[in-house]
């Protein structure tokens, strides 16, 4: 990297790092006082090469850990053996042609806040082969790279930013675009051949469409061309009528709908037309119910969604059931932090608040097992992955990786667990199976983790009717003693106050206000 370039992304880290650092006071009347706490004490635990606590269930097996302070989001390619990673300062690409021991294979420097679900897309040509990978990150704070220096976003404007993976070992920012509306998630509608993506969406009740017909100038689309100025697309899932007015996450299925999640609960679209959506249905007032929602759906999932038919008896192979995680950071009891939920979806004629919730699930206490959550912890449950076994590998902050069954959607129960004494796992991601030409054909028994203290933690897990574990390579024992030098733990440190400040600040501007 030439002098000038290290130069200015040194200069771009240390603005972050100084900014978040400047919100400590501020935050010192917090809920979240622990959390900035226990970063320190892990720092200074690993710094001394201290054996961090774990546990796990019988049916889990650490295998391999990648330390990567500050790790956020990640994805998979499903075309290739590739598992791509947003950190508070770079992206990163692993190979996974052996899912059991990732290989960095390439880095593009930048610091971003917060890019907590980095998306995947692909472009294919006339003959499907594909000609370009690239993954989708969206600006909450700040991004600024030492691969597009004239293009940094020091004040949190929302854009979102195109990155190309397609030669893995030289990732690079290709496009960008700047959005009416939050682009805190930012996902493709037709990830094998993505030329539309949604916004996570904002007040008020709006969300962002994105033409990415040329990946080098991408642009919002205009949802009212006869009208004067850009106009953003309507969603009730954005608000208002909930805990907070901003939407969060759209999820696409295999049958053409999107699920926008967010303040105001789940809303389903028809996609069909990816730049024309029509609403079909809701979650209705149980959607803002106090217990089902206290702060904000986050994201879902439909499974089998091909097999719908409508008013069939609630299962996850019918493809009616809806997943949904209720996220609620700001509560760190465990017991009735964000829970992870079942809906029933009735019917997608059009008829309103047809998706009706079934079972709900806060595992760190009702399955238990594992190390306790230190006191004002998070432990939310946040991102998951669905498993064709009928598992679910979920995130719940320091509450590590949990597993759910969902094969009865209408009785959740654990199924599994892992857990450090010094963690913050944000994601979780079932491994594909792969072919010979490294194409996911399937979902595999390994898990990935995805987190902000320790980086990326690879498991084997055994499935329902499965005798043995994936992992060829015995456990040594549940220790941990990869080091984090002082420079990853100031990021680190100052990392996770800027995400508490941006997201009580979105929060707290986000909220109804009350009448007088």
């Amino acid at each position: 990297m030439p002098t000038t370039s290290r130069t200015a992304l040194k200069a771009a880290l240390g603005l972050v790092t100084a900014t978040a650092l400047a919100v400590l006071p501020v935050l010192s009347a917090s809920a979240h006082d622990g959390d900035r706490d226990r970063m320190r004490e892990v720092a200074e635990q690993s710094a001394a090469g201290t054996n961090v606590p774990f546990a796990t269930s019988p049916n889990v097996e650490l295998v391999k850990t990648v330390p990567k302070p500050g790790a956020i989001s990640g994805v998979f390619s499903p075309s290739a053996p590739y598992f791509y990673v947003s950190s508070l300062e770079s992206i990163d690409v692993y190979d996974v042609s052996d899912p059991l021991s990732p290989t960095l294979t390439g880095t593009l420097p930048q610091a971003i806040f917060e890019n907590e679900a980095m998306n995947y897309g692909e472009r294919r040509n006339a003959n499907g082969k594909v000609v370009a990978r690239f993954v989708l990150v969206g600006v909450d704070l700040t991004q600024a790279s030492s691969d597009d220096i004239s293009h940094s976003n020091p004040t949190g404007a929302s854009e979102v930013i195109v990155v190309d993976v397609t030669d893995p070992t030289n990732p690079y920012i290709r496009g960008r675009a700047p959005a009416l509306t939050s682009t805190h998630t930012v996902a493709c509608v037709n990830v094998r051949n993505c030329t539309t993506a949604y916004s996570a969406g904002s007040r008020p009740g709006l969300y962002s469409i994105f033409d990415l017909d040329s990946l080098s100038k991408p642009r919002e689309v205009d949802a009212r061309p006869g009208v004067d100025g850009k106009q953003a697309f309507p969603s009730p899932a954005s608000g208002p009528g909930g805990p907070l007015v901003a939407g969060h996450k759209w999820n696409f299925d295999n049958a053409g709908y999107g699920f926008h999640t967010g303040g105001a609960g789940t809303a389903v679209f028809d996609v069909s037309r990816p730049r024309h959506p029509e609403l079909v249905t809701t979650t209705g007032e149980a959607g803002v119910a106090p217990g089902w929602n206290d702060f904000i759906h986050h994201n879902s999932a439909r499974p089998n969604a091909q097999a719908f038919q409508a008013y069939s008896a609630p299962s996850v192979r019918n493809g009616n059931v809806a997943l949904i995680t209720e996220e609620d950071y700001e509560n760190t009891d465990c017991a009735t932090a964000g829970s992870f939920q079942t809906w029933k979806v009735t019917t997608l004629s059009g008829k309103p608040s047809a998706v009706r919730p079934l079972d709900k699930i806060n595992p760190v206490t009702e399955g238990g097992g594992g190390i306790s959550p230190p006191v004002n912890a998070f432990c939310s449950a946040h991102w998951f992955d669905y498993h064709p076994s009928g598992i679910v590998a979920l995130a719940t902050y320091a509450g590590g990786l949990r597993l759910i069954d969902v094969r009865d959607p209408k009785n959740l129960e654990q199924y599994g667990f892992a857990t450090f004494g010094a963690s913050e796992v944000w994601d979780a991601y079932w491994a594909p199976k792969r072919n010979s030409r490294g194409e996911a054909i399937g979902k595999s028994n390994i898990v990935y983790t995805v987190d902000l203290v320790r980086g990326l933690d690879v498991y084997s897990v055994r499935l329902p009717g499965q005798k043995g574990a994936a992992s060829t390579t015995p456990l040594s024992g549940p220790s941990y003693d990869a080091g984090i030098d002082g420079t990853a733990a100031l990021v680190i440190g100052a990392g996770i106050a800027a995400v508490v400040l941006l997201r009580r600040r979105v929060a707290h501007l986000e909220r109804p206000m009350s009448p007088a």
